[in-house]
């Protein structure tokens, strides 16, 4: 085995230890290596954090310093046999060499995991070593990706994914997809949910999406709507639960219960009608106004359309939590076609579906389901007045409660600054690509554990398809290169390239009148 020693310990504290490079080697020192630090009770590791002389006018003869952060140690002398573990019992003395981590120490440090573990790319320190992800552990304590645009977020996604689901094709996966990016991704492999055929029937909406869908007024205005809202809505599903033979006992508002919304505009009307005063029905006709255009609009279709009413609850839940399988454990909602004044309830509602299945399910009958939401900065953003408070309790009831339950959470975010620190911060897992700007950088510092703040500072110059890997997901923190996809297995989402389609003259304009004629039928 090589050993090139690099010089000796200069000071130790905590988990941070300052060595003094031998001139003679300290240019083949670089900030993420792994150094291994011998001694005869044991052998410490750590990763380059920082290099530092802090004399540079003293020229060659100046000291080269070099500060390592500890990761783990094998109990026993330096053998070839060693057996790593994360965390320092027997600290590292004064003195003591140094020397560069060989590939045969890097192969034992980053070994595949006794626990079930997948593949999702080699070492940046040396592309011979595989880098494994322990999957219960990354699955069942969240994940977060965390990226600046164009640093490769959404080919990060699709290795984790496919690595999973490779290797547990009878998985569970929701993805949130606003772009339309990942069905081109996973193929045969996902249920693709679009606006043509997404069924979110509007009973499935608690009182406070209803609220947002259905009113239109403004405060005081909007309470009123939404007081008359809730006594035409509570007797319409009554009647209706009367007339399926349930018993009316513990209905409330948010219970999950069909009802006709036609029963909710006649009642509707028939309270108008009791009003002594003209002016007092204002707030009747703009409901009245609201619901009979929802129903009129086909771009609502997929919650407003059935022309019949009933209990598809166990369908609907069955298809999009893929149970079963059925050789596509993934599904991916699309949407990029959702009118953008209900897509955040959409969001809600199904978020709010996966969670609340979970808790009512009986012990040891349920499965886990892992949800990915893509742009997770704008559904649990850290500006609270910024977010549909639904959407917001349900992604953060997730990360607070999830795991209890089986419902595990992936973040997808291009602004981490931006994200609620409440939620971020139950994320075990950060896979971090490239990130340029400065407040997302000690975001990310924040949340990241101390032994892995010398990787943080690679996170400026990381090329794309590398990524830092830190938390309960990974063995040993790590930087590493992603594994290659497969033309057909990348996501849709290439920057346009300008230079090329403006280098020639665009003769072909009838894509015009199809893109206006799929604007107007909206169909992407």
């Amino acid at each position: 085995m090589q050993r090139k020693y690099i010089g000796s310990i200069s000071s130790v504290e905590g988990a941070e230890v300052t060595l003094v490079l031998d001139a003679a080697v300290a240019g083949e020192v670089r900030l993420g290596e792994m150094v291994v630090l011998p001694s005869p009770r044991s052998m410490v590791f750590g990763l380059v954090q920082a290099l530092e002389m802090p004399s540079p006018a003293a020229g060659e003869s100046g000291l080269r310093l070099a500060r390592l952060a500890l990761l783990g140690e094998s109990l026993g002398p330096e053998t070839d046999a060693f057996s790593f573990t994360r965390g320092v019992s027997v600290s590292p003395c004064l003195g003591g060499p140094a020397r560069l981590a060989a590939s045969q120490d890097l192969a034992r440090i980053y070994a595949k995991p006794a626990k079930s573990s997948v593949l999702i790319g080699s070492l940046h320190q040396d592309a011979e070593v595989p880098a494994f992800m322990v999957v219960d552990d990354f699955l069942g304590k969240h994940f977060a990706v965390l990226g600046t645009t164009g640093s490769g977020k959404s080919c990060t996604v699709a290795v984790l994914l496919r690595s999973v689901l490779s290797a547990h094709p009878s998985g569970h996966i929701v993805l949130l997809d606003p772009h339309d990016e990942y069905a081109s991704a996973f193929g045969d492999m996902a249920e693709s949910v679009t606006p043509d055929n997404l069924a979110l029937p509007y009973w499935l909406l608690d009182f406070e999406e209803m609220v947002q869908v259905f009113c239109s007024g403004e405060q005081p205005y909007r309470e009123v709507e939404a007081n008359i809202l809730k006594e035409c809505v509570l007797a319409a599903k009554a009647e209706y639960w009367r007339g399926a033979g349930g018993d009316e006992a513990g209905l409330t508002i948010d219970t999950p219960t069909p009802y006709r919304l036609a029963r909710v505009t006649e009642l509707l009307k028939i309270g108008m009608g009791r009003l002594d005063k003209p002016e007092s029905s204002v707030p009747y006709l703009r409901l009245t106004a609201r619901l009979d255009a929802l129903r009129r609009d086909r771009r609502f279709s997929f919650m407003f359309g059935q022309l019949t009413i009933e209990d598809n609850m166990a369908a609907v839940l069955s298809r999009y939590l893929r149970l079963p399988a059925g050789g596509r454990p993934l599904t991916i909602f699309n949407l990029a076609g959702v009118p953008a004044e209900i897509v955040d309830v959409v969001v809600s509602v199904l978020c709010r579906l996966i969670f609340d299945f979970a808790l009512w399910a009986e012990r040891g009958r349920g499965v886990p389901v892992l949800l990915v939401c893509e742009e997770a900065h704008r559904y649990v953003p850290r500006d609270t007045a910024a977010a549909f408070g639904p959407t917001r309790r349900a992604l953060s009831r997730i990360a607070k409660e999830g795991r209890k339950y089986g419902v595990s959470l992936g973040l997808v975010t291009q602004r981490p600054s931006e994200i609620s620190e409440t939620v971020l911060s139950q994320v075990n897992t950060l896979v971090s690509l490239r990130m340029s700007n400065e407040q997302d950088q000690l975001f990310v510092r924040r949340a990241m554990p101390e032994n892995a703040a010398g990787l943080l500072a690679a996170l400026p110059a990381l090329r794309t398809q590398e990524a830092v890997v830190v938390g309960e997901g990974v063995p040993v923190p790590m930087r590493i290169r992603l594994r290659d996809l497969d033309e057909n297995e990348r996501p849709r989402s290439d920057t346009a390239r300008f230079s090329a389609v403006w280098s020639a003259p665009c003769n072909d304009t009838g894509f015009i009148g199809d893109t206006i004629d799929r604007w107007r039928r909206q169909v992407r």
